[in-house]
Formats: C-alpha cells, structure tokens, sequence
C-alpha cells in the first residue's frame, strides 16, 4: 500500500506489544502512539485523532461528540482495549455509522480470579495481617484476633450472572458455599449449572452473607448500591464489587463501614480512578481497594491486545470483526 493510501490510526496509550506488531505487519497503518502509559492529556487527544480512520483507546479515555467532530468524517472504526464501553458515546458513535469493537470473554477468567481473591482477602483479612506482621502488631496467639468470615456453609448472591458473574459463581461453589443467589433482568438457564437462585434483589441482599456485584454499568445500575441497599444487608456481610465504580455511591458505603452496617468491603473498581490518596474509605480497615487490576495478567492483557488491533483492521477494510459491540 503506499504512503497515500495508508490510513492514519491513532492509538491514545503504549498498549502491549501483541497488538502493535499485529497493526505494523497488516501494512495499511499509519500509526500514531501517545507512547506513555499514563493517560493521553485531552488537547493531545484531539489533535492526535484529527483526520485518523481508525482510533484504538482505552477506559479512561472519554470518547465523545468533541472528539468525533475532532476526528472528522474519515473515522471507520473505534477499538476499544476493554470489556466496558461506558467512555464511549454510543448514540453519538452510532449517528454517524462508525463501527465499534471491544474485547469481552478474554479477560472473563482474570477478572473472576481476582474476584475470589478480593473476597478472600477482605473477608479473612489479610491486608490487616500483613501490616501487623510488618508493624509489630504480632505477639502471641489471641482466640479471637483478626478473624473473618468463611464461605463454607454461607449464601452469596452475585448481583449480575453474566459471563464475568458466572465464572465468579463456578469459583466460590467448591468452598462449600450452601446457596448461590442471582439477581438480574431475567432468569439465566446457565445459573443451572451452579444451581444459581433467581431471586428478587431486595431478597439477595438480605440473604446473602457475601454480596458480589458484576453487573454492567447501566442507567438503571447507576448508584444501585446505595444507603437502602446496604441498609438491608446483614451486619455480618461483605461487599465485593469489581464491576463499575458508579454503581456504588461511595458515601453511602463509608458510612455503612464505618457504623457497623455492614462487615467489610472489597472494591476493585471506584469513583474516581484514581481513587484520591485522602479519600475516607482509604482510612478504614475494613475496606480493601485495588487499583482496578481485574485483568492484570500479562497473558490475558496480551490477548487483549490482538482482539483490539484485529477488530480494528476489520474495521478499517470493512470486514468482520473479531468481536464487534453492536449498536
């Protein structure tokens, strides 16, 4: 192809190199890399989309009418490097026929791993056993000292059964949990397969002693987790959310931690990301936060990345994609 008729794309983060040598052998790229892997300042974003067919970006980067009108009528094709899309003006996308695609199921696995693990940390409370080895906070055997919660015997209920949900689910089954517990839309015939509950949300929430959310972000979602949600859990209940931070109000969750509402929390995801280094859920034991790393596995991220360059060259000639979000 030559230099005329290559196409301009303009990648907005250093993405791993699975994905580059995927665009650079295709041939029909002339790529553009906001070579950092911190997040593209806005006014480079515009000026580094103006006139690119194609555009492959990441979560944080907010993808709206400003930056579609930047990018002009040449843009055939967004490639997102994420299960999620809520950065991206979908009806706006939609108006002006560009086609989006995005990486759902490859990093199903990673995201339920980290899941369990965060329930396993908050509810035993490990991060506090870590630091009292560290700070000297460890004497001699005490009966009741730094105990939690086990899933042996308890109900859970996973807010959300979808691919992510359900591979939460088949995880936390072989600890013994005696009910799984799901809420959503509609019955799923897969929740068969760990004898999953359809029930009621006001009904998992009381009845359920871990508490999993795993929806996606949605109207509808948006500040499902609020005062009265966690008015209704057992004093004795953890909280584990590694959907989307908005579906949380976070004020609500300090305060249901902080008074004994409820017994722990473990958050991958938050409002903002970053969360601020002064923010009052930082202060307290009982909640564990990550820095939002549900698929931070070097194979996964990888695979990530092919998805993302091939739904973009799909999108580019025209062809089917790989995994295209349908609008």
């Amino acid at each position: 192809m030559s230099a005329q008729q290559m196409l301009k794309v303009f990648v907005t983060r250093r993405i791993p190199q699975e994905g580059m040598k995927i665009l650079k052998k295709a041939g029909m790229c002339n790529l553009s890399v906001w070579d950092s892997d911190e997040p593209v300042p806005r006014a480079e974003l515009l000026k580094g989309v103006a006139g690119a067919h194609g555009l492959l970006c990441l979560l944080s980067d907010k993808i709206d009418a400003e930056v579609l009108n930047a990018a002009g009528p040449n843009l055939k094709v967004i490639s997102t490097l994420s299960v999620g899309f809520d950065h991206l003006a979908v009806d706006e996308i939609k108006k002006r026929g560009i086609r989006v695609g995005y990486t759902p199921d490859v990093l199903t696995d990673a995201t339920a791993e980290l899941t369990v693990a965060l329930l396993l940390a908050t509810a035993r409370r490990l991060p506090e056993g870590v630091e009292e080895v560290k700070n000297g906070g460890w004497s001699t055997w005490k009966p009741l000292w730094l105990c939690g919660y086990g899933l042996s015997d308890s109900t859970v209920g996973v807010i959300g059964l979808g691919r992510i949900g359900l591979a939460i689910a088949r995880r936390l089954k072989p600890f013994g949990v005696k009910r799984l517990l799901y809420t959503g839309r509609q019955p799923k015939p897969q929740a068969q397969e760990v004898d999953g509950e359809y029930v009621p949300l006001d009904t998992l929430v009381r009845e359920s002693d871990f508490v999993v959310v795993s929806c996606s972000l949605t109207p509808d979602t948006q500040g499902l987790c609020d005062k009265t949600f966690f008015s209704k859990m057992k004093k004795t209940s953890i909280f584990i959310n590694t959907s989307r931070g908005a579906v949380v109000n976070q004020k609500d969750l300090f305060e249901a931690l902080s008074s004994g509402q409820i017994a722990a929390a473990g958050l991958d995801v938050t409002t903002p990301e970053p969360l601020p280094t002064n923010h009052p859920l930082l202060t307290l034991k009982n909640c564990v936060v990550l820095p939002h790393i549900g698929s931070a596995i070097y194979f996964t991220r990888g695979v990530m990345s092919e998805l993302t360059a091939n739904n973009l060259l799909a999108g580019l000639t025209g062809s089917e994609m790989p995994s295209e979000l349908k609008l």
